[in-house]
């Protein structure tokens, strides 16, 4: 109750208070307040509301309704403390302001403008801030007063506090207009009204998406292999320091919405909401995360790790996870700044863990296998696509030695990150199909943010696409790791090496050669046993000996993709962003699958569940819904980044006692 009570208090201030009022207000601890000081402030903000005028008290009646009967149904602190399923059932609350709002705007319709605004003078505060000329206490605190207050929200199945209500599990119907409003320019700050009967929770519902496909066949698995079940959250929560730097991305938001002040304690709301075992979190400010972020996880029982970014940047990332789900077996810190590579020249930065699952007691941890985890933030330049491939193939690289088995196998592997490059684009295709031929390609294309075709002498990827002085192949391997465990060893035999002869670097015909017709210009002709297919090559001695001018970097580690980056229902594709109004996928959460044999439709590696399985997922919102709640952030997300969930089993795959 003492969250509602917060979030009620926290739409009616922005309804009536100036930013530096609100800044003050919020300042201090939420759910400190005692009963008196509750009592005081609906006092106070009655008071404000009825003594701005004294035509509140005679107020005309509207459709039936008079100010003295909106004054009346909000007195009180019991309404305010009441559960929504007594509002609900109240018949003296089932009208609200929607219905006054309809009415005005039928009457000001109706009459001349300057009688429009004489009645509107004799309307109490409450009323005018729906109508009047400011734009921010008429539109986003109505909503939100009227999810506080108004019986017509729907609340069947909930049993939760009314300020989570946002983030609730239960689907709903979506009551939406049919055409969203226009995006503002940065010249003219406009702001989107949402219509009164409308509120935010139901624009932006999301829902979860249970992807158990037979009943019948995950009873039959959790018979024989019982599962270990766990939630990832991956969440950009946009660092205040790039909101300070970038004010002309955030024109269409009010500046009391993008305060820390105000975005923390909802962002933070929203993590206890779903209640992640893992959670990945880019765009973390140090100082944030050391002051607040930190120190809170730690009283929910995560235990947290921060890499921040290198140079002078003042965000990085975070990976925590609860320790009575998981411990620590590795953790490695990715820094993607090489000096002397020019590919490697930025501050982005990653992380890598590997933890054990902790299985109840009697139960021996042997018997599930450990997982790794990984977080990231690619580089955001649409335009240098070679940085963002070599940053991907550092990181899978790292997740290569840490994930890798002492059978030469993987464990199970969760990639999270803000990637910044769209589905289906050549990183994308790289990181879901273990294989990406580079060799020509604009770069500019490798992330498909932006089209930039008609750029004149455009860059382009050569091979190799880094030196060999990185020390990674272009299989994403360590060369530690791929030499040989016993030096000076000869696995193969001669005739087999020989074979290499016929690879193309072996067959090009080197420039400073003199050209003897006859005896120089013949290229040999490869023998019929030479392979001709291009898969992945896995023998780690093999690949030592693959010439990297071939312009072709792979990995094995069959990653797929959580969400389908689509929404059927509506005919649109999923957005994770939206960057000046322009909706984006550029969120992901990877995982670890089985490819099925022959299983390639379009170029696309087709997989199925293996040791790790998707059991659901939070939905995604497209493009027009996040415009008719004027896009991201806004007063109920408070980033420019939805977060991003989904529910996993890992393979029990022994009972033994332990």
């Amino acid at each position: 109750m003492a969250d509602a009570f917060f979030t009620c208090r926290k739409n009616v201030l922005l309804a009536k208070s100036t930013s530096t009022q609100i800044e003050g207000i919020f300042a201090a601890t939420r759910g400190k307040l005692v009963q008196e000081e509750q009592e005081a402030l609906l006092q106070q903000w009655l008071e404000e509301g009825a003594g701005s005028s004294s035509a509140s008290e005679s107020a005309p009646v509207v459709g039936n309704l008079s100010a003295a009967s909106t004054s009346t149904w909000l007195e009180g602190s019991e309404l305010l403390m009441s559960s929504l399923s007594d509002l609900n059932s109240a018949p003296e609350v089932v009208w609200c302001a929607s219905q006054q709002l309809t009415e005005l705007c039928a009457l000001a319709s109706s009459e001349p403008q300057d009688h429009a605004e004489t009645k509107l003078e004799k309307l109490p505060e409450e009323t005018v801030a729906v109508v009047g000329s400011a734009p921010w206490a008429a539109l986003v605190p109505q909503a939100d007063h009227q999810i506080a207050g108004c019986a017509t929200i729907s609340v069947e199945g909930l049993n939760e506090d009314p300020a989570v209500l946002a983030w609730s599990l239960a689907g709903g119907t979506e009551m939406v207009p049919t055409e969203p409003p226009a995006w503002p320019t940065q010249d003219a700050v406009q702001f989107c009204p949402l219509p009164a009967e409308v509120p935010y929770h139901e624009i932006l519902w999301r829902d979860w998406e249970d992807l158990s496909v037979q009943p019948c066949e995950l009873e039959l698995v959790s018979k024989k292999n019982p599962l270990f079940e766990f939630r990832v959250m991956s969440y950009n929560i946009l660092a205040q320091d790039l909101v300070e730097q970038g004010h002309a991305l955030y024109v269409h938001c009010h500046p009391d919405i993008l305060n820390w002040d105000y975005r923390f304690p909802n962002i933070l709301q929203e993590i206890q909401h779903w209640d992640p075992d893992v959670l990945c979190l880019q765009e973390v400010q140090e100082n944030h995360y050391r002051e607040q972020l930190e120190p809170t996880f730690v009283k929910m029982g995560f235990a947290c790790f921060y890499k921040r970014r290198t140079g002078r940047k003042t965000d990085g990332c975070a990976v925590c996870y609860k320790q009575s789900r998981f411990q620590l077996i590795t953790v490695s810190p990715i820094e993607y700044f090489r000096p002397g590579i020019d590919v490697l020249n930025r501050d982005n930065v990653g992380l890598v863990l590997l933890l054990q699952p902790l299985l109840p007691e009697g139960l021996d941890l042997k018997a599930v296998s450990p997982l790794c985890v990984a977080n990231t933030h690619v580089l955001f330049n649409p335009r240098r696509g070679d940085i963002k491939l070599a940053q991907m193939a550092l990181l899978l690289a790292e997740i290569d030695k840490i994930a890798k088995t002492a059978e030469g196998q993987y464990y199970p592997v969760i990639l999270c990150g803000d990637l910044n490059s769209v589905p289906d684009s050549p990183l994308y295709k790289f990181i879901r199909n273990g294989q990406l031929s580079y060799q020509g390609m604009p770069a500019w294309k490798v992330s498909g943010q932006e089209d930039l075709s008609q750029q004149l002498h455009s860059r382009k990827l050569l091979s190799p696409l880094w030196p060999s002085s990185l020390g990674v192949t272009d299989n994403c391997q360590y060369v530690t790791v791929c030499q040989p465990k016993k030096q000076g060893r000869r696995k193969y035999s001669r005739d087999f090496l020989l074979q290499f002869h016929f690879c193309d670097v072996a067959c090009e015909r080197p420039p400073e050669l003199v050209f003897l017709e006859g005896v120089t210009d013949a290229k040999p002709d490869p023998p019929p046993y030479w392979p001709k297919n291009t898969a992945p090559v896995n023998d780690p001695d093999l690949q030592m000996l693959i010439p990297r001018s071939a312009g072709v970097i792979q990995h094995g580690l069959n990653l797929t993709s959580v969400y389908s980056h689509f929404l059927p229902q509506r005919g649109r594709p999923e957005v994770t962003t939206m960057p000046m109004g322009l909706g984006a996928t550029v969120d992901y959460i990877f995982y670890s699958a089985e490819p099925v044999m022959n299983g390639n439709r379009g170029g696309r590696r087709l997989y199925r569940d293996g040791v790790l399985k998707l059991l659901g997922r939070l939905s995604l919102l497209s493009e027009d819904i996040l415009l008719l709640a004027n896009g991201l952030p806004n007063p109920f997300c408070s980033s420019d980044h939805l977060c991003l969930l989904a529910s996993f089993g890992l393979e029990i795959s022994s009972l033994g006692e332990g």
